[in-house]
């Protein structure tokens, strides 16, 4: 005791030698406690997913803070920090005569962690303004703006300074920043035992450090501070003994980092728009568009997908990016299979960074081309051997061949692009012509296919170069029936002044609705698609969706694409090698990319209503070759002429719906083209030596066949309406139509005539006619059928049932 007083006199003396002149100095040259209300304080910058609940990262300078409203910090945390550090907080003046004679005397004299000897105020003045020199005139500044601190502030204010101010270890400021950090979660979420555990780190943030080697001492002491929470009567002791019991799980001292392919492209685009500064410094609170839940879905797509592409095709890396076809807005982006792995260049992007040939996930872009130039899903293609170099020169030849180096004869567009046959996607590019085929493309929204010159025909098979997120944002036009919405990462930007900047929906139409869901209802028909996937067919499929897909395989292998879309997702994916090495063992799309697109779509559409695509209206062609028919016989002089030709014969490309050319063969490709398609017919057509004799002049189409430049006769059964239910009395209802006068009118129950309305109906025909079927089965065929004084005609047909009889 006596060395007690001994030191208490020490100190007293040395007080009374710097008193005087050099305290009214060390007055006088105090910063002013004004600064703390007025000063910006550096914050982080965070970044949330759509939701706003999950942050994804913090930027931030030298230190990560996040000012937090006092109002906000659990009461629990305002508790226990004032039991652990300053239990007299609210009775004190700015300083504990107590703790001080505790922190200077008693403790240096016993070694004891209790208590420290600074206030609360005064660990906020030290913090703030002063240095952490440990010396009699820094602690005399700490004690005079102590007390002015006390004068300018209430409490309130003050331990809300505090709480925001102080250090928690690393390089979190604050208690917002420190339980994001060390619980990934905001501060209004915190547990009574979390809590107490974070107002036990400010006096050794360090050693006290929740990835520390002290752990066991750090939870020690948060059980102290429950002890004097309950001893100053803030928590009962059941509440203590459950909080002492709970289990705390701290955060993966990692980066901190969630979705970093993502976050990345946002800090861009934020450092961009407002500086770096504004961005490490300004407190920015970003609302992003990602959705956290389609977001783990879709790292765990490409993570395992990845590695098992790596194990059977030696393909080490996959990306993905999903979405809004309805906003733009991006809903999940994986540029990699692994951000952290740098034995495959992990960080680099490659949804957004990476420029790789497309393959055929390129054709729907030629096709809808083709469509809006006015051919239809059933013009015919020869799926032949065909050589596309026109000069002769075998240094130049082009002869693609189809992924299974088989040739099918004849197919029409529609199951061309369904099956992604490559020499008649070819020919569809040559008939649409480079310059529309790219204007298509850049107005949905690929941008970097620049490089004409370098093209040319192999285009179509992925001749240049696109980024996966550019890809599947022109999908996403083909998804919402021909409309692109501007893309976006950002929903909302804010700082304490208000909205810096929100989402705003900027939509413009890119084609016309007709030949979009032309191109729709083929990529999403599954029998039409079924020769490509083969057994993999199951894989392209979700149960009670509708989905269109479309592949994509470069040379060698080297890259492999999924894109498909509903109309309420738009999904993409690439697998490969970030350093172009071709797969091994033909690991192409199906093999390596559609298994991961259907993981991450087959789960991410659950999130989404069942939406059905818009069917596109019929299109009706004059010439054969439009409508599916490449054996085409005219009539002459009671004689007939069947004829067999490529499609350049009967069709000039800028103009395929008007006159036939009068000369075909002027067409660079003509020649080509045509000696393909007469050597398939000379194989596979036994009549063939009949076929393509000279037709005399007026010679005119026979069958349903009609002579070019007419409109088409069309038949309709308005009512009732396919698959409907009768009984009974049926009445039908019929519409007709033609270039000419209708002749005839037949109606047919079953294949059984049933009604014939003769004579000159006029072109346009409308009439009701009703009946009693005498012969009625479950299932039964009404057929309608017209023909106009050309002789053309077309037909109609319905399926009606007819209820099953209920047993007595």
């Amino acid at each position: 005791m006596k060395r007690l007083f001994v030191v208490a006199g020490v100190l007293g003396v040395l007080l009374v030698l710097v008193g005087g002149g050099t305290f009214l100095y060390i007055l006088q040259t105090l910063p002013s406690p004004d600064i703390l209300a007025d000063r910006r304080i550096p914050e982080s910058t965070r970044i949330y997913d759509r939701s706003g609940k999950t942050l994804l990262y913090e930027i931030h300078g030298n230190e990560k803070r996040t000012q937090v409203p006092f109002e906000k910090i659990p009461e629990t945390l305002t508790q226990a920090t004032i039991a652990i550090e300053d239990e007299g907080f609210y009775t004190h003046r700015a300083f504990s005569i107590r703790g001080i004679i505790r922190g200077l005397i008693i403790k240096p004299l016993t070694g004891a962690r209790a208590q420290g000897g600074s206030t609360i105020t005064q660990q906020l003045a030290k913090n703030a303004f002063l240095t952490r020199d440990r010396t009699l005139v820094r602690k005399l500044k700490e004690l005079a703006l102590s007390i002015e601190l006390e004068r300018r502030f209430t409490k309130d204010e003050i331990l809300s300074l505090y709480l925001n101010q102080i250090p928690y270890g690393a390089t979190a400021y604050g208690v917002e920043s420190a339980s994001q950090l060390f619980f990934g979660k905001s501060v209004g979420s915190l547990t009574l035992a979390e809590s107490a555990l974070l107002a036990s780190i400010p006096q050794a943030p360090t050693y006290y450090s929740p990835w520390g080697s002290h752990v066991d001492v750090l939870l020690a002491r948060k059980d102290y501070a429950l002890e004097r929470m309950e001893g100053l009567g803030f928590i009962s002791e059941e509440e203590r003994v459950a909080a002492t019991k709970e289990k705390l799980v701290f955060s993966d001292p990692s980066d901190g980092i969630r979705a970093p392919h993502f976050v990345l492209a946002v800090q861009d685009y934020l450092e961009q728009q407002y500086g770096e500064a504004a961005v490490r410094t300004g407190g920015l609170m970003v609302t992003t568009t990602l959705d956290w839940k389609l977001q783990e879905l879709a790292e765990k797509a490409v993570s395992e997908g990845a590695q098992r592409n790596e194990e059977l095709y030696n393909g080490k890396n996959a990306a993905l990016v999903a979405e809004d076809p309805l906003t733009g807005q991006i809903l999940a982006l994986a540029g990699s299979r692994d951000y952290f792995d740098d034995a495959i260049e992990g960080k680099f992007n490659v949804a957004t960074q990476g420029l790789r040939q497309p393959g055929s996930a390129i054709k729907p872009f030629v096709y809808v081309s083709a469509f809006e130039n006015g051919y239809t899903p059933d013009t015919i293609l020869f799926d032949v051997p065909t050589e596309f170099d026109t000069t002769g020169d075998p240094e130049r030849s082009y002869a693609p061949e189809n992924y299974d180096g088989l040739f099918r004869g004849p197919v029409t567009m529609r199951n061309a692009l369904a099956q992604s046959l490559n020499i008649p996607a070819v020919k569809t590019l040559y008939l649409v012509g480079l310059d529309r085929a790219l204007a298509t493309a850049k107005n949905f929204g690929i941008t970097t296919l620049t490089e004409k010159s370098r093209y040319g025909l192999s285009l179509v098979l992925g001749g240049g170069e696109v980024r996966l997120i550019d890809l599947v944002h022109a999908y996403g036009a083909f998804a919402d029936d021909g409309i692109t919405h501007a893309q976006s990462f950002i929903l909302e930007v804010r700082d304490k002044e208000g909205v810096l900047e929100s989402y705003r929906n900027k939509e413009r139409r890119v084609m016309d609705p007709q030949y979009v869901r032309l191109v729709n209802d083929i990529l999403s028909d599954v029998d039409a698609r079924r020769p490509l996937f083969s057994a993999s067919l199951s894989l392209t499929v979700v149960p009670e969706y509708e989905v269109a897909l479309k592949t994509g395989t470069t040379n060698d292998y080297r890259d492999a694409w999924a894109i498909g879309y509903s109309p309420r997702l738009v999904a993409g994916v690439w697998a490969g090698n970030n350093d172009n090495k071709p797969m091994e063992r033909k690991g192409g799309s199906i093999l390596a990319a559609v298994p991961i697109w259907h993981d991450f779509m087959s789960r991410a559409l659950s999130e989404f209503s069942s939406v059905p695509f818009v069917k596109p209206d019929p299109s009706p062609a004059a010439k054969p070759i439009l409508r599916g028919e490449y054996v085409i016989t005219y009539e002459a002089l009671g004689k007939q002429y069947p004829q067999v030709h490529d499609t350049l014969f009967y069709i000039d490309r800028k103009d395929p719906q008007g006159p036939d050319p009068k000369n075909p063969e002027t067409d660079p490709q003509f020649k080509n083209w045509e000696d393909g398609a007469l050597a398939w017919a000379r194989e596979h057509l036994p009549n063939f030596a009949s076929l393509n004799e000279p037709v005399p002049l007026g010679g005119v189409l026979v069958g349903d066949g009609i002579i070019a430049l007419t409109v088409p006769t069309t038949a309709e059964i308005v009512a009732p309406l396919n698959g409907a239910f009768v009984s009974g009395n049926v009445t039908v209802e019929v519409d007709a139509g033609s270039s000419t006068n209708i002749l005839r009118a037949e109606l047919y129950w079953n294949d059984a005539l049933i009604d014939t309305r003769v004579s000159e109906l006029g072109m346009d025909v409308h009439y009701v006619y009703s009946f009693t079927p005498e012969v009625v089965g479950p299932q039964n065929l009404l057929r309608l059928r017209v023909i106009d004084e050309a002789g053309h005609s077309a037909e109609s047909s319905v399926i009606l049932f007819t209820p099953t009889p209920k047993n007595p």
